[in-house]
């Protein structure tokens, strides 16, 4: 499985933005499609966002995130972005990114607290 590392969460109050990345040194990066999924404090992880392999041509949205929430990916750079507008309190968590559907293998992920 390719070995994604995500960084970029912080604190920011509602109506914030963050944008994280996900990045790996593996050349399969290219060929993969790429997953965001979060978990916030006694719940379960969560499917955010998709993207594809070729990018834009395939992208799909967690219905909560929609309109808020935009993946995007750079090959070059073998990373995927996810920019989160508006955050709302709701949208804390720890956000992980992985192959879509997800592999058994999770990294530890970047914590994002959205609060006043």
């Amino acid at each position: 499985q390719v070995q994604l590392v995500e960084s970029g969460g912080g604190l920011v109050q509602p109506g914030g933005s963050l944008r994280l990345s996900c990045s790996t040194s593996d050349s399969l990066f290219r060929v993969i499609r790429v997953g965001w999924y979060r978990q916030a404090p006694g719940k379960q992880r969560e499917f955010v966002a998709a993207i594809s392999s070729g990018g834009s041509t395939s992208i799909s949205y967690e219905e909560s995130v929609k309109g808020r929430f935009t993946i995007s990916r750079d090959n070059v750079k073998q990373a995927v972005y996810l920019q989160m507008d508006n955050l709302k309190p709701e949208d804390t968590a720890v956000y992980y990114c992985n192959i879509h559907p997800p592999g058994p293998n999770w990294g530890q992920g970047t914590q994002v607290t959205v609060s006043s």
